[in-house]
């Protein structure tokens, strides 16, 4: 399953450490540490590169990633920061873990606001243990809740982000489409509007990772890299058909033991459409951890946030010639909108993008 990407933890840093005797402190103090922890790490890419003893699998993936990142500000229109520049080894399996939650018949997901970084749909913490804690205290609440680990996350140009050991696992277009979404968010982030940030960091990656591709003259390599994405827009149309059998069954008049076993059903139906799905994969199985899991709505939730506009964003950058700097010209128009008339834009974007 794909990574989070975590945003906001540094922002809170700037704002909520000053907020005094604040019930959420003790989470600004942890985002502070902890971040600050990851500064502190930071060693520069090129003196790295200049030590005969690196390990020749990580020279050559950081060298991947300092070429990419110039092909980001020269080709893709990605803003030339100092992000990027230094690496840290953290050993961990995730950067940060991201609690979601939502009601139990609800897919709309809880919302936490934060200071400078507005309202998001998940809540970060560089302790796995800290967040599950979090979570338990939602279920206790009744809530769906699941915890997803991120292999990056941005500041969106506050601090000089370095590259993670975390980010570098597969292959170089992955780590390389990585380094393209973080580095859109630095170019383009609304307040309060998580869907919207997401998708176009997503829609950013993966046609960047196309173009990269391109410009190598590593053409033939595009073929497998299609095929992955076809794989994930079939695994988010299933669960795009699951959200929309469990709208009907929350939006009915059953009573709770009604829509229980509605949920029940559906997500009984999403499994066995799985097993069918995989069939057209020739083997494939890199979902199956994601089905292994318990089924719940904030699991939806957490897979939406990130895919549900892509579509949208390929109807703009074809409104524009497939140009990528009057693409981001356009998305930070759509940006300034208001947000029920960008939503209602984003929708009718989907539309087009599905009649074609």
């Amino acid at each position: 399953m794909r990574r989070f990407s975590f945003v906001a933890v540094s922002l809170v840093i700037l704002a909520g450490l000053s907020l005094g005797a604040c019930s959420n402190l003790g989470y600004y103090a942890q985002a502070a540490g902890g971040h600050l922890k990851l500064m502190r790490a930071r060693e520069p890419i090129d003196e790295l590169l200049a030590d005969d003893a690196l390990d020749p699998r990580l020279r050559t993936q950081l060298e991947t990633l300092l070429s990419a990142r110039v092909f980001a500000v020269e080709s893709l229109g990605l803003p030339d920061t100092n992000s990027y520049r230094s690496y840290v080894e953290t050993g961990r399996n995730a950067v940060t873990w991201n609690v979601v939650a939502a009601e139990e018949f609800s897919l709309s997901p809880y919302i936490w606001c934060f200071p400078i970084a507005g309202c998001v749909n998940y809540r970060g913490y560089f302790s796995r243990a800290d967040a599950l804690e979090y979570a338990d205290d939602f279920r206790r609440e009744g809530y769906d809740v699941t915890v997803g680990g991120a292999s990056a996350y941005s500041t969106l140009g506050w601090f000089d982000d370095p590259v993670l050991d975390t980010m570098l696992r597969g292959s170089d277009t992955r780590y390389v489409g990585t380094l393209f979404h973080e580095m859109a968010h630095q170019k383009l982030y609304i307040a309060d509007d998580s869907d919207f940030n997401e998708a176009y960091a997503s829609f950013v990656e993966q046609e960047g990772v196309r173009i990269w591709l391109q410009s190598r003259g590593e053409a033939e390599r595009i073929g497998a890299y299609e095929a992955s994405l076809k794989r994930a827009e079939g695994f988010v149309n299933l669960l795009g058909q699951t959200r929309s059998e469990l709208l009907d069954v929350y939006e009915s008049s059953g009573d709770e033991a009604t829509m229980r076993e509605g949920k029940e059903a559906a997500f009984a139906r999403m499994l066995h459409a799985y097993e069918e799905l995989k069939q057209s994969w020739d083997g494939y199985a890199g979902y199956d951890g994601w089905f292994r899991r318990e089924p719940n709505n904030a699991r939806l939730v957490s897979v939406s946030t990130y895919r549900r506009y892509i579509p949208a964003f390929a109807v703009l950058f074809d409104d524009v010639g497939r140009d990528m700097d009057a693409f981001h010209a356009r998305v930070e128009q759509v940006g300034l909108m208001k947000r029920e008339a960008r939503r209602e834009l984003m929708e009718e974007l989907l539309e087009r993008s599905a009649a074609a």
